[in-house]
C-alpha cells in the first residue's frame, strides 16, 4: 500500500512538472531549423552556369551572417547559412530546394536567385509552408500574397522599372525610335510589358524592333545587328550581366550610337561596364536603389565606409566595384531585421508575419529616401528607384527618387 501511495505521488509530481514546463515550451514555438543556439537558413545561387555573375551575392550574404555570428548572432542564436549551387537551371533548383527543406530542414529559403528558378520552386515551397523569402528577382509574381502567401520579393519589380524608362523617354525624346533586346523568360517579359505599358498607346509606333535571347546564347551579335538595321536611336536592354557586356561592346564596335537603357540587374561596373569597355559604356542610363561604391558621391559616406570595412574583414577577396556585393549586404540585413522581430517565436508562420510587418526600415547602403514598408497585402518591400547615368568609370545619380509601383505615376 505504501508503494502504491509513493507511485501515485510520483505520478502527480511528474504531471505537475510537465504542466509547469508546457507553457515555457509552447512559448518557444520553434519550427524545423531552429534550436536554442541556431537558425538554419537555406539559399540557392548560380555559382556556376550562365548566371554565375550573380553568385557573389550568396558569398556576400554568407559573409554578412558570419559577421552577425561573430557579434553573438540574433537573439542569442547563430545563423547557419546553407547555400547550394543550381547553375541557374530550374530542375537543379527544385532538387536543391527539396534538399534544403527535407534533408537540411532549414527554417526558410532566403534569396533564391533568378525568375525561372524561383518559378520552379514556388508551388513546392508554398505547399510545404516554407518561406520563400526576399526572392532575388524583380518579377511581379513575388508580390501575390493571396495566391502565394509564403513567397515575398525584395527588390523593385521589373514592370515598374520598365515604366520609369518609358516615362523618361516620353518626356525627353518623344519622337524616339526604340529597339528592344530582352531575356526570353518571365523577367524579360515583365520588363517588356512594363515598358510597353509605360509608353501607352504610343508603344506600337515608337517600338520599331525587338529581339529576345536565351540565357544560354553564346553571343548576341545577330540580335544587335538586326536591331541596328531598324534605324532605332534608343536601345533598351533587359539582359543578364554577361549578355549586357556582350551587347554593349557589340553596339560600340558597330559604331552605333543609340541612347541605351540598361536593366538595373546588370549595372555592375566590374562585370558589365568594364567588361564591355568604358569607351562603349558612356551615357548609358539605368536605375538604382542602392548606393554605388564607385560613385564619388559616397566617398566619405559613413554607411559606405562601414561597408568597405565589412568587405575588408569578411570578404577581402570580393571586388568592391561589383554592386552585387552591396545588394547581398542589404538583403541580408533585411532578413536579420525579420529574425530580430521574431524574438523567440521562430515559427515559419511568424517569420512571414514579421516579414509582412516591416515598417520604415532602411538597410544600410540603400539610397537616401528609400524605405522598406510591407503589410499583409503588400509583399513588395522596395518600391522606389532613382535614375542614373554612366560617366567615366562610374554611375552618377540624377533626378528624384521615383515611386516604383506598378500603376503609379
Amino acid at each position: 500500500m505504501q508503494s502504491s501511495l509513493v507511485l501515485r505521488l510520483s505520478v502527480a509530481v511528474t504531471a505537475t512538472i510537465i504542466a509547469t514546463l508546457l507553457p515555457a515550451l509552447a512559448q518557444k514555438n520553434n519550427d524545423p531549423g531552429v534550436s536554442d543556439v541556431e537558425i538554419k537558413i537555406g539559399n540557392i545561387m548560380p555559382y556556376s552556369g550562365p548566371g554565375s555573375a550573380y553568385g557573389v551575392i550568396g558569398k556576400a550574404e554568407a559573409a554578412y551572417f558570419k559577421m552577425i555570428n561573430d557579434h553573438g548572432g540574433i537573439n542569442g542564436r547563430k545563423i547557419s547559412f546553407i547555400s547550394y549551387d543550381d547553375a541557374y537551371s530550374p530542375p537543379k533548383t527544385v532538387e536543391q530546394a527539396r534538399k534544403l527543406v527535407e534533408s537540411d530542414e532549414v527554417l526558410l529559403v532566403f534569396q533564391p536567385l533568378g525568375t525561372a528558378p524561383n518559378v520552379a520552386i514556388q508551388k513546392y515551397l508554398n505547399g510545404k509552408k516554407v518561406p520563400q523569402l526576399f526572392v532575388a528577382s524583380g518579377a511581379t509574381r513575388w508580390g501575390d500574397p493571396k495566391n502565394f502567401p509564403w513567397t515575398m520579393g525584395w527588390q523593385p519589380n521589373y514592370q515598374s522599372e520598365g515604366r520609369i524608362y518609358a516615362k523618361y523617354i516620353l518626356q525627353h525624346n518623344p519622337s524616339a525610335k526604340i529597339a528592344m533586346l530582352w531575356q526570353n523568360d518571365d523577367a524579360g517579359k515583365d520588363a517588356f510589358k512594363g515598358f510597353r505599358d509605360g509608353l501607352g498607346d504610343r508603344a506600337s509606333s515608337m517600338i520599331v524592333a525587338d529581339k529576345s535571347y536565351e540565357l544560354t546564347d553564346p553571343t548576341l551579335d545577330s540580335q544587335i545587328v538586326a536591331l541596328r538595321a531598324s534605324g532605332a536611336d534608343v536601345l533598351f536592354f533587359w539582359t543578364a550581366p554577361k549578355a549586357s557586356a556582350q551587347a554593349i561592346k557589340k553596339v560600340g564596335e558597330l559604331g552605333w550610337n543609340p541612347t541605351i537603357f540598361l536593366s538595373s540587374t546588370a549595372t555592375s561596373v566590374s562585370t558589365v561596364m568594364k567588361a564591355a569597355g568604358f569607351q562603349h559604356s558612356q551615357g548609358i542610363i539605368s536605375t538604382a536603389y542602392l548606393k554605388d561604391p564607385t560613385d564619388a558621391t559616397w566617398k566619405d559616406d559613413p554607411e559606405t565606409e562601414e561597408w568597405r570595412a565589412f568587405m575588408d574583414r569578411y570578404f577581402p577577396e570580393g571586388d568592391k566595384t561589383n554592386s552585387n556585393l552591396v545588394y547581398g549586404y542589404a538583403a541580408a540585413q533585411t532578413l536579420a531585421q525579420v529574425l530580430k522581430q521574431c524574438g523567440d517565436d521562430l515559427s515559419r508562420e511568424n517569420v512571414m508575419y514579421q516579414a509582412a510587418n516591416l515598417k520604415n526600415f532602411a538597410p544600410k547602403m540603400v539610397l537616401p529616401g528609400i524605405k522598406i514598408d510591407t503589410s499583409p497585402t503588400d509583399f513588395r518591400p522596395i518600391e522606389q528607384l532613382q535614375l542614373m547615368r554612366f560617366e567615366g568609370e562610374s554611375w552618377k545619380l540624377f533626378g528624384d527618387v521615383l515611386r516604383g509601383e506598378v500603376g503609379s505615376e
